[in-house]
């Protein structure tokens, strides 16, 4: 197989062997052109803290020491704002040697400040599974700015596979680019491609939302149901920068337009440390075909989710923000995203959750 992120095509390669299994059964529509989506099982368990694993050890060990009580996802259950929860899910694996996987929010996850990990049996790292793994794969959920409703079945966080090395290096992004360009405006590349905060937008001041503190529960279900002022407020600029106040929650949108050829994925990276007192994104993978036009996403941004630290920021329009590390697929996916799938965020600007109109 040749070295590189496995398309849907390859995933189902891994099902077909057994590598990669569900209770219930995977369904066809859980695969994504470059990742498949992780179902949530029928429980989830209160934890004290959110925990890793390590080495030697099962996260049913851990829950033993941690849980304070069990929740029933079956017919739907309240997680609660800043709390944490360990949910079993619906997926394991038998990796082959060779196949490594990376797990990571859906964009709807972030979107709604749901911190959401994988951890696996032995791990030592959220959202990273080593070659040969097998075994149980469950989902850490900190719900941080909204308590939602969830349901068995409901898929929070994804999953990417590659053979070998697939990052492209700073040289290889700089001849892609010069080929198909992967952003709108001046490429800045250094460990990957840089993007910058938009707050001067072409039209109005809108820039942004800030998550309201005491807001209801969302219905994870509901999708264009809940006004947007009942949970957000948004954020305006006339002078090209906003003040981040320490804890809260924004919703923002590059500059660049970004595109993600259909022979590569991608995924979002935070930026130094150094830059600011901020972190950026939780969700962070690209699909091939996202902002590709042929794949109808020609001008597509990338939404910033970004949560203040210790001490307030100021955020001026230009600032470099993050990076989008790429890959290489070992193959092109039979399906681009936006091309004939339900991809909700193709095309877009500066865009809520799905579940907000």
């Amino acid at each position: 197989m040749t070295s590189g992120v496995l398309p849907a095509q390859a995933l189902r390669q891994l099902i077909a062997s057994g590598a990669l299994a569900g209770t219930p059964a995977i369904r066809d529509d859980q695969l994504q052109p470059a990742s498949l989506d992780l179902r949530l099982g029928t429980v989830a368990y209160r934890v004290r803290a959110s925990f890793l694993t390590g080495r030697g050890r099962s996260v049913e060990d851990r829950l033993a020491e941690f849980t304070m009580h069990k929740v029933n996802l079956a017919e739907g259950a309240v997680l609660e704002k800043n709390c944490v929860y360990v949910i079993p899910l619906a997926e394991r694996l038998v990796l082959p040697q060779g196949i490594t996987a990376v797990a990571n929010a859906k964009s709807s996850s972030g979107r709604l400040d749901l911190l959401t990990r994988t951890i696996a049996d032995g791990g030592i790292e959220f959202d990273r599974i080593a070659e040969g793994y097998a075994g149980p794969l469950y989902a850490e959920v900190c719900p941080r700015s909204f308590s939602v409703l969830v349901r068995a079945g409901q898929r929070l966080n994804q999953i990417r596979f590659r053979q070998g090395q697939a990052v492209l290096s700073d040289a290889e992004l700089i001849a892609l680019h010069a080929v198909e360009p992967l952003v709108s405006g001046m490429a800045v590349i250094s460990e990957g491609l840089g993007f910058s905060v938009d707050l001067q937008p072409a039209t109005g001041t809108l820039v942004g939302y800030r998550a309201k503190p005491h807001a209801g529960v969302i219905d994870l279900d509901r999708i264009g149901h809940y006004p947007v002022a009942d949970f957000w407020e948004e954020l305006h600029s006339t002078d090209g920068r906003i003040i981040l106040d320490p804890g809260a929650f924004y919703i923002l949108v590059s500059r660049e337009a970004v595109t993600i050829p259909p022979d590569y994925a991608a995924e979002m990276a935070p930026y130094l440390a150094m830059v600011g007192e901020f972190r950026v994104h939780y969700a962070g993978f690209f699909d091939p075909g996202f902002g590709h036009a042929a794949a109808g996403g020609a001008g597509s941004r990338g939404v910033l989710e970004v949560r203040c630290h210790e001490a307030p920021f100021v955020l001026e329009h230009g600032q470099v923000v993050g990076r989008l590390v790429y890959e290489r697929m070992s193959e092109r996916p039979e399906t681009l995203y936006g091309a004939g799938i339900a991809s909700n965020y193709q095309g877009q600007g500066l865009k809520l959750a799905k579940q907000f109109r």
